[in-house]
């Protein structure tokens, strides 16, 4: 590759300051000197003497500060000449001016040159990278003609709007309530090649093979929940969505208006479904009236409309829909008293206390299940993570089907970060527990366990912190402290989840009242909708723990096994699926913490179990927990359920994914990994 410099970047850090920062520049400290934040912009053309014409733009969120153009050769393959070239000008620029690129803006002449570019900003300088068309009315009124280096600084203005506070591409909830992805489609994170790598080759094929099917007929798919962020559902249909996009699937995902009185009403129905309550608490007749109230007051504005999900087929309603929360229940009748033969699929995401509802008709749990159920009896299937104990004997078992919560391998929360990026993402972290008065991870110089959850009643926080407690006071209690591990207990925020806060105080006051030796090395910290955040403490973690006492699935398991990162578990809902006794992890009765205090020091002074660990753990994640093990199954449904104006499916406590990988005659072959069946708790 010829590169001709017509104009090199300008902008020089100080001297001074590039001396200091090389000298901080050691893996064995912290660096708490974060980067300055800055964005990109990138816009290319090819030349008739087949050259490309590069610009960069560098701009720090208020003007531009600096750009570069090129003109580079490309003798053979255009598109990878290209990216490579950006992809070394744009590290080289991070580094040499110790600056940290957030989100890019790349024009679509230069993602047309180069197709792979924005998925390899993203996986290999973990850039967000943003597509936009050029506006002719920015270059010459008359031709629309304009410079690549004008055009670059233009891509750079239109990314930087695109970003919120939070220093994140802003999330975009549009017409009909539908959640645009990925900043409404403007943001490319993945390329439909880097999915296959996700995966073996019978789960993509079986994949494949019903996305051909769909695409031919043309069906509509549409999921509908509460949220469009936090929590399990949210991350897992982003990806779901992202992934449609690129297989050239429909499928379309929609939240109904938030309301917060709503939310607290149907955060502690979760609470009640899951036996982790108050004693008194209970579904009144008129909380349940606001539910319908909240439900159909976005649904008839918005989705019975033409074209919306709820529409008639021929208006242009969806084929399928997928109700994906128990807060949504009135959704069902609703939509098949529109269109009566039309399958609505019903999922239920969290571990519901089945002995409960049939052992104890009077109690809150069986009062909430029965109006819950009331609502959703005229779903085609009942979806639940695959535990038997998750579903009353209410519900028809011709209907009870089951299929995992599932992760995306190549989002912010699991793809591999450079060490730069992880730095950063850590300095971050440390930067947010000194703003909150927490104390801050001293990692490399100590190591240190991790518990990433939501702060609710069922994840056993008090039993992560008593763990901890044992370990430090009984194992290390003559080890110097700084030769100790540190704790850290972090988690995202829901909009819908309203006891996160008084969960948070709990947490606070047992660390001050039982533990106050240990507060200094005990970190609990509510973090913002940085991905990046959390992945860097998984995946910097010696020991990942998931001491839940009611829990759904909880895929955060799978993902720190997937980074090696061994695990000890408790024995609660959908957990011990993933894991392999004594191979990938531990398993540990709920509330044992002198069990878990025993289990982590053996890993910490056991390095040849640990390596053993690690290595099976990485290696024995099913596909059927990944982004498109789970397209596979929804896809596989809405092709059944759609034929011969829809077929009824009699599941009868199957796997979904066993029914998928039947149908497209792809079966299991033998060593390749799966879940274990038939679980019961």
């Amino acid at each position: 590759m010829t590169d001709q410099t017509h104009h090199d970047f300008q902008a020089r850090s100080p001297r001074s300051q590039t001396q200091r920062l090389d000298r901080a520049r050691n893996p064995a400290k912290l660096v708490n000197d974060r980067p300055q934040e800055i964005f990109f912009g990138v816009a290319a053309i090819t030349r008739p003497d087949g050259k490309i014409e590069v610009g960069f733009c560098a701009h720090d969120g208020t003007y531009s500060m600096d750009f570069a153009m090129h003109c580079i050769e490309a003798k053979r393959d255009a598109a990878k000449t290209l990216s490579d070239f950006v992809i070394m000008r744009v590290k080289e620029y991070q580094n040499v001016r110790n600056v940290k690129c957030l989100g890019a803006g790349i024009s679509k002449a230069a993602h047309d040159i180069s197709p792979d570019l924005p998925a390899r900003m993203w996986a290999e300088l973990d850039i967000p990278t943003l597509e936009f068309e050029r506006n002719p009315v920015e270059g010459d009124i008359i031709t629309g003609e304009v410079d690549v280096d004008e055009e670059a600084d233009a891509m750079a203005r239109k990314c930087v709007v695109m970003y919120g506070p939070q220093k994140q591409p802003l999330l975009q909830v549009g017409f009909l309530n539908e959640v645009s992805v990925d900043a409404a489609g403007h943001a490319i994170l993945c390329t439909l090649e880097q999915y296959r790598n996700t995966v073996r080759k019978t789960t993509w094929d079986a994949t494949m093979h019903y996305a051909e099917r769909l695409k031919k007929r043309g069906i509509r798919m549409a999921f509908l929940n509460a949220t469009p962020q936090g929590g399990g559902v949210a991350l897992m249909r982003h990806a779901l969505v992202r992934l449609a996009r690129l297989l050239g699937v429909e499928m379309k995902w929609y939240v109904p208006r938030p309301k917060n009185e709503v939310f607290r009403i149907t955060k502690t129905n979760h609470n009640i479904l899951q036996g982790v309550s108050e004693p008194d608490e209970r579904l009144s007749d008129d909380q349940t009236e606001m539910i319908k109230n909240w439900i159909y007051s976005t649904a008839k504005r918005e989705w019975v409309r033409k074209r919306g999900p709820l529409a008639k087929i021929e208006d242009g309603g969806a084929h399928i829909l997928f109700v994906d929360d128990p807060q949504m229940p009135d959704i069902v009748p609703l939509a098949k008293e529109i269109e009566p033969n039309r399958p609505v699929l019903y999922r239920s995401h969290i571990q519901v206390r089945a002995d409960l509802v049939d052992g104890a008709p009077d109690s809150p749990t069986a009062e909430v299940f029965n109006w819950l159920y009331s609502r959703i009896k005229e779903a085609d299937l009942f979806i639940a993570h695959p535990v038997r104990d998750f579903v009353p004997k209410l519900v028809e078992p011709q209907k009870v089907a089951y299929l995992p919560a599932t992760t995306d391998w190549l989002d912010g929360l699991n793809k591999e970060l450079r060490f730069a990026d992880s730095r950063y993402y850590l300095d971050i972290y440390n930067a947010h527990c000194l703003e909150s008065s927490q104390p801050q991870l001293a990692f490399p110089a100590r190591d240190y366990i991790v518990q990433i959850a939501r702060f609710d009643p069922s994840k056993g926080i008090d039993t992560v912190i008593r763990s901890y407690g044992e370990l430090r006071r009984k194992y290390y209690k003559d080890t110097p402290v700084h030769q100790t591990p540190q704790l850290c207990i972090a988690g995202h925020s829901s909009i819908d989840d309203p006891d996160a806060s008084a969960m948070f105080d709990k947490t606070m006051d047992l660390i001050e009242n039982e533990y106050p030796d240990l507060a200094s090395d005990i970190s609990v910290m509510r973090l913002g909708p940085i991905d990046q955040e959390l992945n860097v403490l998984m995946s910097n973690a010696k020991i990942c723990l998931q001491l839940s006492t009611r829990e759904g699935f909880e895929v955060k398991v799978s993902e720190a096994l997937h980074k090696g990162i061994p695990v000890i578990v408790t024995r609660a809902g959908g957990i011990p699926l993933q894991v392999e006794d004594g191979k990938s992890g531990f398993l540990v009765d709920t509330g044992d913490y002198g069990k878990v205090a025993e289990y982590m020091y053996e890993l910490f002074t056991d390095k040849e179990l640990y390596a053993e660990m690690s290595e099976y753990a990485a290696a024995h994640v099913s596909d059927e927990v990944s982004t498109v093990g789970n397209m596979l199954s929804w896809l596989y449904l809405a092709d059944t359920m759609t034929r011969e104006g829809g077929k009824k499916l009699e599941t009868n406590g199957a796997w979904i994914n066993d029914l998928a990988r039947e149908g497209a005659g792809i079966p299991y072959e033998e060593g390749e990994p799966r879940l274990p069946r038939h679980y019961k708790t």
